[in-house]
C-alpha cells in the first residue's frame, strides 16, 4: 500500500501551484474553515425564465421582483406592522427606487421620520436576503460609495448595544449630509442583487418584442447567469457571424412584427439600403400578405409607414428564400429537399408544389425572381445584402452580446439535478431517441445535443470564409428551423406557405414526437438517464412551447419530473395562453412555479404598485432544507477542502515549503 507521502508526491505539481494562493499552513487552514462554513449555508435561490422575446419592460419587472421572492421577503419583514397596501408600495420602492422616491416623498408630512422608517425597513429586508450568502459574497456586491456603512449595518451584532440607537446614529449622519435618496437606491439595488443567487435563461431572448438588446444588457450585468440557446437566439448568432441567410431571416422576422427599433436603435443596423431597394422594386407590387403584425397598444400606426415596412418585408423574404435554396443545396444531410420553394413554382400556371401537391399562389408578383434561375440573386439584391452584412458584422453592441451568448450559453445545461434546454430532445414516433446523421456520423440524445453545441460554435470562432465558418453558419440556420433541430422541435417551418399559399392545411408545423410523450414517465426517466441524472429526484426544465393555461394545461408534466416554463412574455401569445406564462424558483425549501399576469407598463406598475405575479404554486418541497453542501457547487467546494487538507499535509511533511506572507 502506498504511503500518504507517496500520494502527496504524485500530486506535488498541483499542490505547488495551489501553494501560490495559500502560501502557509495558516492561510490554507483559514480557507478550509471558510469553505466548511459556506457548505452549511442554505442553498441560494435559483430563478428560471424562458422565452423573453424582446419584452424588456416585462423582463425588467420580473427581474426586479425576482418572481415574487422580494415581495415574500417584504411581507415576512414588515408582517402585521404594515397593511397589504403599504407592503405593496414598499415593494414597488425596491423595484423602482429612482422613479418611486419622489412620489413617496411628496406625500410625507415628516420627511426625516419617513426616511428613518424606510431605511430601517430596507436594512432589515437586506439582512434577510443576505442571510444565505457569506459575508465575502455580500461585500463584493456592495455599492462602492456605501460599502463600509452597509457592511456595518448588515453584519452588526446587538448583544451589547441597542439596535435602534446604533442604526439611528448612522442614519442621522446619512440624513445630515443629504445622501438619503442615494442610500435608499443603493440598498434597493443590493436587495435585488442578493435575492437571486443564480439566473437560468432557457432561450429565445430575441424577436417579436421591441428591445432584446436591453435584456442582453441586464443579463450581462447580472452576477451569475447561464443561457440555453433558443432557435430565435441562434439565428441572431448566425447573423452576427455574417451568415447571409441568417441576416435575411432576422430581418424578415423583425419586419413581420414591425420591430425595426430592435435592429436600428438597439444595434445601429442601417436598413436604409433595404428600404430604398424595396421602394424602387416593390412600389407597385402586391404587398397585401406582407403587412406586419402590430400590437395596437404600442401604436398608433400610420398606414403609409406600415406599407413601407410591408415592402421591405417582401423584399427581404424573397432574398431569404433564394438564400435558403443555396443552404439546402450545400447540406443534403439537413434533409430539407422539397423546401426550396422558389424552384417549385410554375410561373405560367401560378402554382407551387408543396410536399408533392400543387397549390395556387396567392401572390405571384415577384419582380426579382427569374423563372429560369429562381434562386439567383439580382445585382441589386446582392448589393443590399452586402451592405446589410457589413452593418451586422460591424455592430459593436451586437458582437458584444453574441460573444456573451457564446460565453454563458449552450444547447443545454445541467445544474443541481436540473436538466435545462430550450426546445426538445428529438424522438421517433415510438419514443426512442431519434438518430440524426451529420457529416457522416449519427447522433442521438445527449450526443446530438453535444454535437449541436460544438457545430454552432464554428460559425463565430472559425476564420470568416473558411469551410468551418460556412458549415457553422449553415448549421445555425438549421438549428433555427430544421426538421430535427432540438432548438426548434417541429417538422418544418412554414413561412413560405403562410405567405404564399392560402390553404391553411399547408401552414401546420407538426411538433416532434417529444411533445406527445411529455406525460409519459418512461420518457422522462429515459432522458434523465441519458444525461446521467437521478431519475427519481432530478427535473427536466424547458420552454419554447407556450403553456395554454386558459385551456387548463399545466406546466408540470408526467410524474412531475418535467416542467415547461415558456414565459409567454410576448404579447402575441397572451390571447392563446390566458396568462403571461410561468417562471420557476428553486430555493432551499423546494421548487415553486410562479404564474404571471400580462404586464402593461412600468408607469402603471409604479403608479398603482402593481406586481406581475398572480399566483405561487409550491409543487415540490424538500424534507430537509437544502444546503450549499448538497449542490453541485458545494461538491466542488468540498473537493477544494480536500485539496487544501492535502496542501496542509504537504507543508507539514516538508514536501512543500511555506513562504512568508505579506
Amino acid at each position: 500500500m502506498r504511503s500518504g507521502a507517496d500520494k502527496l508526491r504524485k500530486d506535488l505539481k498541483y499542490l505547488t501551484l495551489l501553494a501560490r494562493e495559500y502560501p502557509s499552513i495558516a492561510s490554507a487552514c483559514s480557507e478550509i474553515i471558510n469553505l466548511q462554513a459556506i457548505l452549511k449555508l442554505p442553498k441560494g435561490t435559483e430563478h428560471f425564465m424562458s422565452d423573453l422575446h424582446g419584452e424588456a419592460e416585462a423582463f425588467t419587472h420580473i427581474m426586479n421582483n425576482a418572481s415574487g421572492v422580494i415581495k415574500e421577503k417584504v411581507d415576512r419583514v414588515l408582517g402585521e406592522e404594515a397593511s397589504e397596501a403599504e407592503r405593496a408600495e414598499f415593494a414597488t420602492l425596491i423595484y423602482y427606487p429612482g422613479r418611486k422616491l419622489d412620489e413617496l416623498k411628496a406625500r410625507q408630512t415628516d420627511l426625516p421620520a419617513w426616511y428613518r422608517q424606510t431605511l430601517f425597513r430596507l436594512i432589515d429586508v437586506c439582512r434577510v436576503v443576505s442571510s444565505k450568502h457569506t459575508r465575502s459574497f455580500v461585500r463584493k456586491r456592495l455599492p462602492k460609495n456605501y460599502a463600509y456603512i452597509l457592511d456595518e449595518l448588515l453584519h452588526a451584532h446587538f448583544e451589547d448595544h441597542d439596535k435602534e440607537f446604533y442604526y439611528n446614529e448612522i442614519l442621522n449622519s446619512i440624513l445630515a449630509v443629504g445622501r438619503a435618496d442615494d442610500f435608499i437606491e443603493a440598498l434597493c439595488e443590493l436587495i435585488k442583487t442578493l435575492a437571486v443567487f443564480k439566473l437560468h435563461i432557457l432561450g429565445d431572448i430575441y424577436d417579436r418584442g421591441p428591445r432584446p438588446d436591453l435584456i442582453m444588457e441586464q443579463l450581462m450585468a447580472h452576477h451569475s447567469v447561464d443561457i440555453q440557446w433558443g432557435n430565435h437566439d441562434v439565428v441572431w448568432m448566425g447573423a452576427a457571424a455574417g451568415s447571409p441567410v441568417c441576416i435575411a431571416t432576422v430581418l424578415r422576422t423583425t419586419l413581420a412584427y414591425n420591430n425595426l427599433e430592435a435592429v436600428e436603435d438597439g444595434y445601429g443596423i442601417n436598413t436604409r439600403p433595404l428600404a430604398l431597394f424595396a421602394e424602387n422594386t416593390y412600389r407597385d407590387c402586391d404587398i397585401h400578405h406582407f403587412y406586419p403584425k402590430v400590437d395596437e397598444s404600442r401604436g398608433p400606426y400610420h398606414r403609409g409607414e406600415l406599407a413601407r415596412v410591408a415592402r421591405m418585408h417582401k423584399a427581404i423574404a424573397v432574398i431569404m428564400f433564394k438564400l435558403e435554396c443555396a443552404v439546402i443545396d450545400r447540406n443534403p444531410d439537413f434533409e430539407l429537399e422539397g423546401r426550396d420553394f422558389l424552384r417549385r413554382i410554375d410561373f405560367a400556371a401560378g402554382t407551387v408544389e408543396v410536399e408533392g401537391k400543387r397549390y395556387p399562389l396567392q401572390d405571384d408578383d415577384l419582380p426579382t425572381v427569374d423563372p429560369a434561375d429562381p434562386a439567383r440573386l439580382t445585382p441589386a439584391e446582392e448589393e443590399v445584402l452586402a451592405s446589410l452584412r457589413r452593418s451586422f458584422t460591424d455592430s459593436e453592441r451586437l458582437q458584444r452580446h453574441v460573444r456573451f451568448l457564446y460565453a454563458k450559453g449552450g444547447v443545454y445545461h445541467i445544474e443541481n439535478g436540473n436538466l435545462m434546454f430550450h426546445g426538445a430532445i428529438p424522438l421517433t414516433e415510438s419514443g426512442s431517441f431519434q438518430v440524426e446523421t451529420f457529416e457522416q456520423h449519427g447522433y442521438a440524445g445527449r450526443a446530438l445535443m453535444d454535437y449541436c453545441d460544438e457545430r454552432a460554435r464554428r460559425a463565430y470562432f472559425s476564420p470568416e470564409g473558411s469551410e468551418a465558418w460556412q458549415t457553422g453558419c449553415d448549421f445555425l440556420w438549421y438549428l433555427w428551423c430544421g426538421r430535427l433541430s432540438p432548438l426548434y422541435g417541429r417538422a418544418k417551418m412554414t413561412t413560405f406557405e403562410r405567405l404564399f399559399v392560402a390553404d391553411k392545411a399547408t401552414h401546420a408545423e407538426p411538433s416532434n414526437p417529444y411533445y406527445r410523450f411529455v406525460n409519459d414517465t418512461r420518457m422522462d426517466r429515459a432522458i434523465l438517464a441519458e444525461f446521467g441524472l437521478d431519475q427519481a429526484r432530478s427535473h427536466i426544465v424547458n420552454g419554447h412551447v407556450p403553456v395554454r393555461a386558459v385551456e387548463g394545461e399545466t406546466p408540470v408534466k408526467g410524474s412531475g419530473r418535467m416542467i415547461r416554463i415558456d414565459g409567454g412574455f410576448c404579447r402575441a401569445y397572451h390571447e392563446r395562453t390566458g396568462i403571461a406564462g410561468y417562471t420557476l424558483v428553486y430555493n432551499s425549501r423546494g421548487l415553486s412555479l410562479r404564474a404571471h399576469q400580462p404586464f402593461e407598463t412600468v408607469e402603471k406598475a409604479i403608479r398603482e404598485n402593481l406586481d406581475i405575479v398572480s399566483s405561487v404554486d409550491v409543487f415540490e418541497t424538500t424534507k430537509t432544507r437544502v444546503l450549499v453542501g448538497d449542490t453541485d457547487n458545494g461538491r466542488k467546494l468540498a473537493a477544494d477542502v480536500e485539496d487544501l487538507k492535502r496542501l496542509v499535509a504537504a507543508y507539514q511533511t516538508g514536501l512543500v515549503k511555506e513562504r512568508p506572507e505579506g
